[in-house]
């Protein structure tokens, strides 16, 4: 950036500008709907911690409201990359399978042959779901789709085993190919329902404009961030992402940190002349938030030497995160039952727990989180 800029740059500076792009600073999205949108792309493999993440991000929306959203269509949940759910407005799901959907599936070549599933087995799964879904129609005729087991009942009655992990491999590809979609809510599972009746509405990129447009989204929703940690949130080659750089760099703003070049919005840029907000800003986050998980390299907000108490083992499982002041200082957790669970603050340093400013400002996003809850 130009010499104007008044604010001294450090990590915790960094961590504050990707709260503010992701709607963690003042007043977030204004709806459910446009907190998806604008965040591009939302880890949801966990429900409950997906429904707060997008919470989290609009004031005053309760659990309700986002349940709500997946019920009407209005917000899609199903697996764009990684082999991950992800929350994402509905319109954007088909353009960023075309992107993504062949490389995954080449990636996963082993382990489909390890559980014996052909281009034809996905074909012959693909018309008993379609079958079966269809019109809106589920199991005996009933409304609103099919749940994950009458699909795998299904399934076993066409021949097609779903036992181990072949069944839930077969919705996957399904579903990454745009034939089945996970729709309305069913308690924290969803029903999947025929693609082409649940999202009425899609757009159409070519590959190449595809991903320029998710690489602008996401730095816009996530920067700063690098070029290195899109190609992996997006699953495209890192070739391809800084081919996609060089045609979208001017709308994009490029900051330099550490030795390493980081790109943002320009709105989020201009928070460094007047100071970046945030500094007290203290956020009871769920397991899997973005703020946390969607960078390849997170040591700019989580010190590496904490990394395995956020993932312990590396199992893959993110717990509940404490971020204050654009670091993640600890995680929580809700212990007790009913009237009498309450959030409870674990610090990295047990030695140092929250200071009473701290403290008081955890209590108060643990407070928000119930009202959620309760909404």
């Amino acid at each position: 950036m130009g010499a104007g800029t008044k604010t001294r740059i450090t990590s915790k500076v960094m961590g504050r500008l990707r709260m503010a792009a992701q709607g963690l600073l003042g007043d977030g999205f204004s709806s459910v709907p446009e907190a998806v949108r604008s965040m591009t792309a939302m880890q949801a493999q966990d429900l409950p911690s997906a429904l707060w993440a997008v919470g989290l991000r609009v004031p005053g929306a309760g659990l309700s409201d986002v349940r709500g959203a997946l019920d009407a269509g209005t917000v899609a949940r199903s697996w764009p990359m990684r082999g991950t759910l992800h929350l994402l407005a509905p319109e954007d799901l088909r353009w960023i399978l075309n992107i993504t959907t062949a490389r995954l599936v080449q990636g996963m070549s082993s382990r489909h042959r390890q559980l014996e599933i052909a281009t034809g087995d996905v074909d012959v799964c693909r018309k008993i779901a379609l079958d079966l879904v269809s019109g809106g129609r589920g199991v005996s005729g009933t409304p609103g789709g099919a749940t994950r087991g009458e699909l795998f009942a299904a399934f076993e009655a066409g021949g097609q085993s779903p036992a181990g992990q072949r069944g839930i491999h077969l919705l996957g590809l399904l579903c990454q190919s745009a034939s089945l979609v996970p729709g309305p809510l069913d308690g924290n599972q969803q029903k999947f329902v025929a693609f082409d009746e649940w999202i009425t509405t899609s757009r159409d990129l070519g590959r190449e404009e595809g991903i320029a447009e998710l690489l602008v989204r996401y730095l816009r929703s996530h920067g700063p961030a690098t070029v290195r940690d899109f190609a992996w949130w997006s699953n495209t080659t890192l070739t391809e992402a800084r081919a996609a750089l060089a045609a979208v760099s001017g709308e994009l703003v490029e900051l330099e940190f550490g030795g390493t070049s980081y790109w943002l919005s320009p709105e989020t840029a201009a928070l460094l002349d007047d100071g970046v907000p945030g500094q007290r800003t203290v956020l009871a986050l769920p397991g899997f938030d973005e703020f946390v998980l969607g960078y390849t390299d997170r040591s700019l907000v989580l010190p590496p030497e904490h990394a395995q108490k956020i993932v312990p083992g590396g199992n893959g499982v993110f717990k509940k995160a404490i971020a204050a002041g654009g670091e993640v200082i600890g995680t929580w957790g809700r212990q007790g039952n009913g009237r009498a669970a309450a959030a409870v603050p674990v610090p990295f340093d047990e030695a140092k727990p929250l200071g009473p400013a701290s403290l008081a400002a955890f209590n108060r996003a643990a407070e928000r989180y119930e009202r959620f809850l309760a909404a």
